[in-house]
């Protein structure tokens, strides 16, 4: 800090004696001094500085850059040149990504800037409000947004945001190979865009621990990132829109393979070490697969999802990652709620009188569970106030108070733990009256712990705590612009069904709204297939089976070969949807027969047919 500030006189000097000057980030940029007390450095192993300049503009505001120094900030340059171009193929094409790009500006030798992005925070950070662990926690990123825009159809608008610039990012950061992605190079703005930063490793360069790559799942897509796209921790229809996007997007940057191969390949002679031989062109070449169809692409980016979704080596990169950032942590920093955006106090909100849980009530979002609303009563005559907080957020405030006061002043916390097969609603219940009794003594201890700021900060009311007053919203489902009603049987199912080179083609994408089993679990479940009439049996095609999902994401191609168009217009396609059961008869769980003299077989066709019992399917 103390070299910063020396650094900082030195800039100051500068401006007294030039006036002004015009940023290389953009010559449109122009400055006229520093602000030293806006200015710091990052934790990062090159310490980059934070340095807010002066506008010329006196109605602009501050100027914020990263300035670094030991970084070859040409390649940022490039990789940011080449995400550009693939936004631009995107937008051509229909397609808006909602990406974030930003400036960066090589000015000499291992050194340049970087712009900064307003209104956004590192994934640790984020996920650190839920402690040293937050990595492996499933909500951390889903709270965030919800604290960021709490009204309802801000954090829909926010969530599809995060849908269309998460998938953006996956096909980016895996066609480009880039590498070293922890929590610290990812970050989320406010309105829900997700973008990447520092990009000082790219084509396949990964860093190594011993003979183990770092990153070891082919892109950046985590449980956390899944649940702001479900809305909760099951599968949804979103997820099926997440992974169209991703398919979508990566079959049209497919079909420019050339212009990425020859762009890059005019860079091979300039001297960035990561893009220096064919080797590293091969690696461009090899993510984007121009050989393949784009059915068979997108089985191929399908199941690269699910095999990041699925890796717990990104996680633990994370959490190494903040175990790491630890011990730059100052031992002064005082804890704080996840949920709230700033600190209240005693002194500004008022002396609390006395707490009172009224209620629980069902939400459904972000996701599906119970809160509890409590009314405030405050000194001042007459001022009574309504919070809404789920039982998970009771608990943040219970933890983090015990990192400012010995166990010895708190009263015991009820336990997260239900034992057998309780009702959500008896459960709620039995918690409120738990809770009531911890609030009351909360309010009533040493005035140490009853004075202090987080319990101003919890009960202070929240933007959404106003449809807590009185009233008792009706609950909408988190995705009910998204799925349809389910009236039907046994949900729908997306097919793209094409003919070519006497082969039947059929795309088994995606299958919505399957009913629970009768025990009440989700189904485990896949799709068979046969082409009738077939007394043989010989025409069977099987999907792999998904997992606990109502709504699972299939991408597989069965392929019937053989069969000319006469003889296909006879035929039949007869789709079940089963649960595996292991040892017992699989359960069928809906299915459709489609006559296929009835489809215009000279050209794909894609959509939802209506799953149920046995008869002709509809579109």
């Amino acid at each position: 800090q103390g070299i910063l500030r020396e650094g900082l006189e030195d800039v100051k000097q500068f401006f007294k004696a030039h006036g002004s000057c015009r940023l290389p980030l953009s010559p449109s940029l122009l400055v006229k001094g520093i602000v030293p007390r806006d200015c710091s450095y990052f934790n990062s192993n090159a310490v980059p500085l934070k340095l807010s300049f002066q506008n010329m503009d006196p109605l602009g505001e501050n100027i914020r850059v990263i300035f670094k120094c030991g970084d070859d900030l040409r390649q940022d340059m490039l990789t940011l040149q080449m995400i550009r171009i693939m936004n631009k193929i995107w937008v051509q094409e229909g397609l808006d990504m909602r990406m974030v790009i930003f400036r960066c500006f090589s000015t000499g030798r291992g050194r340049g800037m970087v712009e900064m992005i307003p209104n956004a925070e590192t994934l640790r950070k984020i996920q650190v409000e839920h402690g040293v662990t937050g990595s492996f926690k499933d909500r951390p990123l889903a709270d965030w947004l919800q604290k960021h825009n709490p009204e309802e159809d801000e954090y829909e608008k926010a969530v599809e945001n995060f849908i269309y610039s998460c998938a953006g990012c996956c096909v980016a950061t895996y066609v480009l190979g880039i590498c070293d992605r922890h929590n610290d190079n990812i970050m989320l703005k406010t309105t829900g865009h997700m973008f990447h930063i520092d990009f000082g490793r790219f084509l396949g360069h990964a860093q190594m621990f011993g003979n183990i790559k770092r990153d070891r799942a082919p892109f950046v897509f985590t449980s956390d990132m899944a649940y702001v796209i479900n809305g909760g921790d099951k599968p949804s229809s979103r997820f099926h829109d997440f992974v169209d996007l991703c398919c979508q997007a990566y079959n049209l940057i497919r079909k420019h393979t050339h212009l990425f191969l020859n762009l890059l390949g005019l860079m091979l002679s300039c001297g960035i070490p990561e893009l220096s031989d064919l080797e590293d062109l091969k690696y461009v070449y090899d993510a984007l697969r121009p050989q393949d169809s784009d059915a068979d692409a997108t089985t191929y980016f399908t199941r690269l999802i699910e095999s990041s979704l699925g890796s717990v080596a990104t996680k633990l990169n994370f959490f190494i990652h903040n175990l790491a950032q630890m011990k730059f942590t100052g031992s002064d920093a005082r804890p704080m709620l996840s949920f709230a955006p700033r600190t209240h106090t005693l002194k500004a909100s008022g002396r609390i009188r006395d707490v009172f849980l009224c209620r629980h009530e069902r939400i459904f979002n972000p996701s599906k569970g119970y809160t509890y609303v409590v009314k405030v009563q405050r000194e001042s005559p007459g001022e009574v106030t309504f919070v809404q907080r789920t039982f998970e957020e009771f608990q943040e405030l219970h933890n983090k108070l015990r990192l400012l006061f010995p166990s010895s002043l708190l009263p015991s916390f009820p336990s997260r733990f239900v034992i057998g097969r309780a009702r959500g609603e008896a459960v709620a219940e039995r918690r409120k009256e738990e809770l009531n009794g911890y609030i009351w003594h909360l309010i009533h201890a040493a005035p140490e712990v009853a004075e202090c700021d987080l319990i101003y900060t919890f009960f202070h009311p929240l933007p959404r705590d106003e449809k807590a007053a009185g009233t008792n919203p009706t609950p909408k489902p988190a995705d009910a612009t998204w799925a349809r009603s389910l009236g039907k049987v046994g949900g729908e199912v997306k097919l793209s069904i094409s003919y070519k080179n006497n082969k039947l083609f059929i795309m088994v994408m995606h299958i919505r709204g399957l009913p629970p089993l009768q025990d009440g679990n989700d189904p485990d479940p896949y799709v068979k297939t046969y082409l009738l009439p077939d007394p043989q049996k010989t025409t069977k095609r099987k999907t792999k089976v998904a997992r606990k999902t109502c709504n699972p994401t299939y991408n597989e191609m069965l392929v019937y070969d053989g069969i000319p168009r006469g003889d296909l217009e006879q035929r039949e396609l007869r789709l079940s949807v089963l649960s595996e059961e292991g040892f017992w008869e699989n359960i069928l769980l809906g299915e459709v027969g489609i006559r296929l003299r009835d489809l215009d077989l000279a050209q794909e066709k894609m959509g939802w047919f209506a799953l149920g019992s046995r008869g002709h399917g509809t579109l």
